[in-house]
């Protein structure tokens, strides 16, 4: 054999010495990989099932989307809405739904309007008394805004604020006294990647997601030694009625279903991973696409050019309607 063949023999001979030695570390690896992901699933199904869940918002879009998810899951629901007939669709779908295979219970309703925080210390009263307690409260009910600044009435500002922010604040300061005592509980708020950046033409809209983020931040610090749990989850667009009922800067329905919130993600996947989230008691979650994942990125490392962009876009855009 000569010299180069016995050099290319051992070079060989090594390479599938090493490879044979990497395959059991990769497979050894892919099986701690499953087991914690197993653990994982064991772990959420434990937490869900059987919890008490209040949804606010869950007559549409993403909250009867999430109202289906915990259901199937096992926890013990508190619908909650300003549509009562619509809320009484959806517990008889889901307790027409119930297939035997997992124990699931027939949800409650309470119906109110998140905007009038006057009566939420009321509404809360009702909401503890469904079940003595509440171990999730899901602040999902909301409103979406189209329009320029420089033509949007004031009132409009508070009305989206009022809903967005004021409305999760009440109901949440509501709820967490009893969370405190019994030093168990947890708050989930369904915010936007608009409460990490803005973009033009929802001043409105990107100002309350960008207030729910900071308050429910603080919240997460200060209720944590209570053994209270704080999850701040943000979508992207998603394909839902939101845009259709934003309002607009005179107050009137924008009505038009824009194309980045039709070609959104299908609202059942982000409900899937909203449960996810709250199951495993993730902090915050960023559930966007890869553009507006790193639109925060270069917003937080080289705003400069976040803000060109953002100058850019709003010059294509001729009109919210555009969009």
């Amino acid at each position: 054999m000569s010299l180069v063949s016995r050099r290319r023999s051992l070079i060989g001979g090594g390479a599938m010495e090493l490879l044979g030695g990497l395959i059991p570390l990769v497979l050894g690896g892919a099986g701690v990989l499953l087991l914690y992901q197993l653990l994982q699933r064991v772990r959420q199904r434990a937490y869900i099932q059987d919890a008490v869940v209040v949804i606010t918002g869950a007559s549409s879009g993403l909250g009867k989307e999430c109202a289906r998810a915990f259901h199937a899951a096992g926890a013990r629901l508190i619908l909650c809405g300003r549509d009562r007939a619509r809320l009484q669709e959806l517990v008889q779908e889901l307790t027409e739904a119930a297939d035997g295979k997992r124990k699931t219970y027939s949800p409650s309703i309470v119906t109110f309007d998140l905007s009038d925080t006057e009566t939420v210390a009321s509404v809360a009263e009702e909401i503890l008394r469904c079940h003595g307690h509440v171990d999730v409260l899901i602040n999902n009910a909301g409103v979406s805004y189209r329009g320029d600044v420089l033509t949007t009435r004031v009132e409009v500002h508070k009305e989206v604020m009022g809903i967005n922010y004021f409305g999760s604040v009440a109901l949440t300061q509501a709820i967490l006294p009893s969370m405190v005592q019994r030093r168990s509980g947890h708050i989930a708020v369904i915010s936007s990647v608009q409460g990490k950046i803005a973009i033009p033409f929802r001043s409105a809209y990107a100002a309350s997601k960008h207030a729910t983020q900071a308050f429910f931040d603080c919240l997460r610090a200060e209720v944590e030694q209570y053994g209270v749990s704080v999850s701040v989850i943000s979508p992207g667009y998603i394909r839902t009625s939101l845009s259709v009922n934003a309002v607009t800067g005179d107050g009137s329905r924008y009505g038009v279903q824009d194309k980045n919130t039709a070609e959104g993600r299908d609202p059942r996947e982000v409900a899937e991973a909203v449960l996810r989230a709250v199951g495993r008691k993730r902090k915050d979650v960023l559930l966007a696409g890869p553009l507006p994942t790193l639109a925060v990125y270069i917003r937080t490392l080289c705003p400069p050019l976040f803000f060109k962009l953002m100058a850019s876009r709003a010059r294509k855009e001729q009109r919210p309607k555009e969009d």
